[in-house]
């Protein structure tokens, strides 16, 4: 498996001003990275991803580090104008992972139904809709030698069940998922078993750890959010946190997956340290799930 990291690792030194967009990809380089991901790029005022991208490619191709995904937002359920207007409206950040060389493009497919809808709103009514828009960007992206994939994210598609659901909908070769093996905890679901269920259809994979606390407990404070169960979740350094680092990577190598596990680090301590140390133990664990 190669080891990335996500810029998203990086997101708050780059809000901060203490470093820029383009200066991630160096960084990622000097820290030991084989490949970068891009997560929404961080935009100097003026640009557009379509603008961007070239710069990006052209620092990518000056350190000799390749992008192995990018990873853009969307809804289905909640885009103006509906899936279709949603698919069409990816349609241009295809053309940014192109002009990035990447082969891959995670996109969302929802937050969930819209506060105030009517109707029936369990993961299954909203699944014809998802998959259908899910289909369309897959189709277009083929056409360019890119693949699609959504993630276990959002609380609403985050469940491994759901999200098995939901690629087997699509039913496309070039759809597949990103397995975000700490994401399951946002969803109260065991991070083991569920890359257990879904590491058949990983296309990429994040590694990220969290700190879970029960939610019968006070409240820890400030860098904690709540679960979908009402649990308590902080972003930790791979290996410090409750998420099984090394059976996710068994079961994940024993379902034949061997590309990329992109470091993707939110949590408390500093950036650069947190990520540097990520990077330590997750070669370390790699090793361990290898024996």
């Amino acid at each position: 498996m190669k080891l990335g990291v996500s810029s998203y690792s990086f997101s708050r030194l780059v809000r901060s001003g203490a470093m820029t967009q383009l200066d991630v990809i160096a960084k990622a380089k000097e820290m030991g990275f084989e490949v970068i991901e891009f997560s929404t790029f961080q935009l100097p005022e003026g640009e557009t991803p379509l603008s961007f991208a070239p710069r990006v490619r052209a620092e990518c191709d000056r350190v000799g580090i390749p992008v192995a995904n990018y990873t853009i937002g969307a809804d289905f359920l909640n885009a103006p104008g509906g899936w279709e207007a949603e698919a069409k409206r990816l349609e241009d950040e295809v053309r940014v992972a192109e002009i990035l060389g990447s082969p891959g493009m995670r996109h969302d497919a929802t937050r969930g139904f819209p506060p105030g809808y009517h109707g029936p709103k369990g993961f299954d009514d909203a699944l014809p809709m998802l998959a259908q828009g899910c289909r369309a960007v897959a189709e277009f992206a083929a056409q360019r030698g890119i693949r699609t994939m959504m993630e276990n994210h959002g609380f609403f598609a985050q469940d491994s069940e759901r999200v098995e659901k939901l690629v087997n909908a699509v039913n496309h070769p070039n759809f597949g998922l990103l397995v975000d093996i700490g994401n399951f905890l946002c969803a109260d679901e065991d991070p083991q078993l569920a890359v257990g269920r879904v590491a058949p259809y990983a296309f990429h994979v994040h590694a990220k750890d969290f700190h879970v606390k029960a939610g019968n407990e006070p409240n820890p404070g400030v860098g904690w959010f709540r679960s979908r169960g009402e649990n308590y979740l902080r972003g930790a350094i791979i290996g410090h946190g409750a998420v099984p680092i090394v059976p996710c990577l068994r079961i994940l190598r024993k379902a034949g997956y061997d590309g990329v596990l992109s470091v993707e680090f939110e949590g408390m301590e500093d950036p650069l340290q947190g990520i540097t140390l990520g990077l330590e133990n997750l070669r370390r664990y790699l090793q361990m799930a290898s024996a």
